[in-house]
């Protein structure tokens, strides 16, 4: 099932994975493994997924004038992502990001936003057909000025947003009131609602926090523990299947890319996020960002609503 009404505001960056036994503290040199580059940026991560996963996805993003900018955008075309609004800054190189991966799948990441900085309110300004999209997902490593200003036109034209609050900072009021969805993990729940998230009563309480504050829906994703939902008329807890992780990189990305074409095929709540729980447990046996992302047809869930 193909959908055209999915867009993706957000980052698309380089990666660079270095997999070592375990991760450095500060001031300490280790030796590491296997070095690998692959492609990345949580908005493209996003797109990436939701495209192998059903959806026709256009993708907005700013790259550098650079070969990293150019590779970005040939591994883009090659998952069928329209483009048309990737837009290419001369002024300043592509992002890129620093990861380190220990044997148990845990990462350290730091990432050098570069052209995902510039693309600012006056680029979507440019973009019309914008107003097509049924779903816009946003993450923010993309300035919080440009989230706002999507997500104010988006809400005025009754269009679902969907914000996966990563990587955690403050979100004002205005921005959670009337949002459709936010898909914080643990660790982004507890920093942006203050309660410490470490299990489903404690994910419970922040929910209700971030409904407090104008959101629609609420899903907290807790890792090996699965997700939490909540809304005003629904609660449930969603478990995660039992997989050996190999690399936790993009598993949030993986998991909202499959939340939105999930919303977009109209499928309840509950399936909507065990559809998703089972494409980032997959790609949580993979090493890498993207190449770690599952086509639709591994997904035995998946294939039912096809």
């Amino acid at each position: 099932m193909k959908t055209n009404k999915i867009f993706v505001v957000g980052s698309a960056n380089t990666d660079m994975v270095v997999m070592s036994k375990s991760l450095p503290v500060p001031g300490e040199t280790i030796m590491g493994g296997q070095f690998f580059m692959n492609a990345g940026g949580k908005g493209a991560n996003q797109a990436v997924a939701a495209a192998r996963l059903g959806g026709a996805v256009t993708l907005i993003a700013k790259v550098g004038n650079d070969i990293f900018g150019k590779q970005t955008l040939e591994s883009l075309h090659k998952e069928n992502i329209n483009t048309d609004f990737v837009f290419i800054d001369d002024q300043t190189p592509s992002g890129t990001a620093l990861i380190m991966v220990n044997e148990h799948g845990e990462n350290c990441i730091v990432v050098a936003p570069g052209a995902n900085a510039n693309l600012l309110p006056a680029d979507i300004l440019t973009i019309q057909n914008i107003n097509e999209a049924e779903i816009i997902l946003m993450q923010l490593e993309i300035p919080m000025s440009t989230i706002e200003a999507v997500a104010k036109e988006a809400k005025n034209n009754n269009q679902k947003v969907i914000i996966n609050p990563a990587p955690a900072q403050a979100l004002s009021d205005k921005l959670l009131n009337g949002l459709f969805l936010v898909t914080p993990n643990e660790t982004e729940a507890s920093l942006l609602t203050g309660i410490k998230v470490e299990d489903y009563n404690t994910a419970a309480q922040a929910a209700v926090v971030f409904l407090k504050q104008g959101v629609q829906n609420v899903i907290i994703t807790m890792g090996k523990l699965g997700a939490y939902f909540q809304n005003a008329d629904l609660n449930f807890k969603i478990p995660a299947p039992v997989v050996k992780a190999v690399d936790t990189t993009a598993a949030g990305d993986t998991f909202s890319g499959a939340i939105a074409v999930a919303i977009n095929e109209k499928m309840n709540w509950e399936n909507a996020i065990r559809f998703a729980i089972e494409a980032a447990s997959i790609s949580v046996t993979r090493k890498g960002a993207q190449s770690s992302v599952p086509y639709r047809q591994e997904l035995e869930f998946g294939l039912v609503n096809i």
